[in-house]
């Protein structure tokens, strides 16, 4: 949470939990026990349990009766903990694996003291304690190992729990919602008319699962809600390394930083503003338009932008931690790149049906009309660099990421092999999926080549078929007329 609970959500919250039945596996009651290791021991326990069962958090209350939930008080101060010469919190954090962010709440209910100790559900892998995990059987704690089953279900929660349903901010007040989630922008992506009161929309936002009610009444706003409609990331700690960050660098390399912006705005609502951001930060160059009148046009065409910038926040892979969407801009080039491997071959983007590693997430930006979820995004990049007669894009996969590199204009004497037969092999696949096999004169027209210089081509087309890039359509073509056909077709 980014400001503490009030003692009214607290009461709410005890209240709740104590009407829960006594085999809860994701609560934990205690009277006084306060030993460091059975702690320890119960956040990894509640942790997984709380996954398993489908819930945002696990609690241990201290100063409640086991059994018949009667408030009896607890002598426990978490505060004043001490394991050995460490404060208790700063011990049990650094032997958990992985650091989940539990809080422990102080609270007067019903006259007496009680504390709270939250959990968050684990995710992407078991919470341990001492390398050890442990999870709820009943109402005992027991290791994880020694229940095949249960670890082959938690498992299987990891694989099928998608990072759109967790929760990025729990326990706020209806009112906070209101200050945290740009929903208006929601209402007016969608084409409808904003609710008349506020439950009405809150019921909206949860029926899209932006936002989910909590055990207190209360709402915890949902990744989904958070990255798309977010008025500030920097509000939600586990999100704020995932805004998008627009970099200029002095000539081609990343030595000199010129200028640096991060959109703080959710995926969606803060999409053009984006896209402004980032025409406003590209180079251009001077025209002459109709009329003779001089005007400057960007180095790199808009829809193509337009198709990548969508692509990098929708495929991004966001279990990998510290790092978010990025947008590079150099002299030559401008580069996109986003956290995770494609699900896709790179090589393969251009004709591959679309898969998305987030499907929530891509659903709202279909909706809101930011993408297709159709898979001719990289067609159209790739249709538009053509059309501008640029360098062809590139697509790689450096150390666990994704990138898309758009260049500036150059001259087929100024391009290397490399990019001639990149430039080949991608009109090939563009050609292919339109139904029309690439000839010599197609690939002269992409590359801005003439006739008499067909020489050229024909020995770009032979490089790309000795590098396996491109086939013959038919091995027994003679060179007159032949055509050509991507290597996996």
């Amino acid at each position: 949470m980014n400001t503490p609970p009030t003692p009214e959500y607290l009461n709410g919250l005890v209240a709740e939990l104590r009407k829960q039945p006594a085999e809860t596996g994701w609560v934990e009651f205690k009277e006084n026990n306060s030993n460091p290791e059975d702690i320890g021991e119960y956040l990894s326990a509640l942790s997984n349990t709380a996954a398993l069962q489908g819930k945002a958090n696990g609690y241990v209350v201290w100063g409640v009766k086991d059994g018949t939930h009667e408030v009896t008080g607890a002598h426990f101060q978490p505060a004043r903990g001490k394991k050995g010469n460490e404060d208790l919190e700063n011990w049990l954090i650094r032997l958990l694996n992985p650091r989940i962010h539990f809080h422990f709440y102080e609270v007067t209910h019903e006259g007496k003291p009680v504390v709270v100790l939250e959990i968050p559900r684990a995710h992407g892998k078991p919470t341990q304690f001492q390398g050890v995990e442990f999870i709820r059987v009943g109402s005992c704690r027991q290791k994880l190992k020694d229940h095949s089953q249960i670890e082959k279900d938690l498992w299987r929660v990891f694989d099928t729990t998608p990072f759109e349903e967790l929760i990025a901010l729990s326990h706020v007040e209806a009112a906070e919602v209101q200050s945290l989630l740009d929903y208006p922008a929601y209402f007016e992506l969608l084409g409808q008319p904003l609710p008349s009161d506020l439950e009405k929309m809150l019921a909206r936002l949860a029926d899209d699962t932006l936002i989910v009610a909590d055990a207190a009444g209360k709402w915890n706003i949902t990744n989904l809600g958070a990255i798309l409609f977010a008025r500030n990331l920097e509000k939600f700690k586990t999100l704020a390394r995932k805004a998008v960050r627009l970099i200029v660098y002095e000539g081609k390399g990343r030595l000199q930083t010129s200028r640096e912006q991060i959109i703080r705005k959710g995926y969606a609502c803060g999409f053009q503003a984006t896209l402004e951001q980032i025409k406003a930060l590209l180079p251009r160059k001077e025209a002459v338009g109709p009329g003779g009148i001089r005007m400057e046009v960007p180095l790199y065409p808009e829809p193509a932008i337009r198709e990548l910038i969508p692509n990098a926040l929708i495929h991004q892979d966001f279990a990998v931690t510290g790092s978010g969407p990025m947008v590079e801009i150099f002299s030559d080039r401008m580069e996109i790149t986003n956290p995770g491997l494609p699900l896709v071959k790179t090589e393969r983007f251009l004709d591959c049906p679309p898969r998305s590693r987030n499907e929530a997430l891509a659903s709202v930006m279909r909706r809101v009309g930011i993408c297709e979820e159709r898979g001719s995004g990289v067609d159209k990049v790739v249709a538009e660099t053509e059309r501008h007669q640029l360098p062809a894009p590139l697509f790689e996969t450096p150390d666990g990421f994704t990138r898309a590199i758009l260049f500036t204009h150059r001259p087929f004497r100024d391009m290397n092999s490399a990019d001639r037969m990149r430039a080949c092999y991608l009109h090939a696949c563009l050609r292919f999926v339109e139904r029309d096999p690439m000839t010599n004169s197609s690939l002269r027209t992409r590359l801005g080549i003439s006739e008499k210089n067909k020489a050229m081509v024909s020995r770009v087309i032979s490089d790309a078929v000795e590098k396996g890039l491109i086939k013959p359509e038919d091995p027994e073509q003679g060179k007159k007329y032949a055509k050509y056909i991507p290597h996996w077709a």
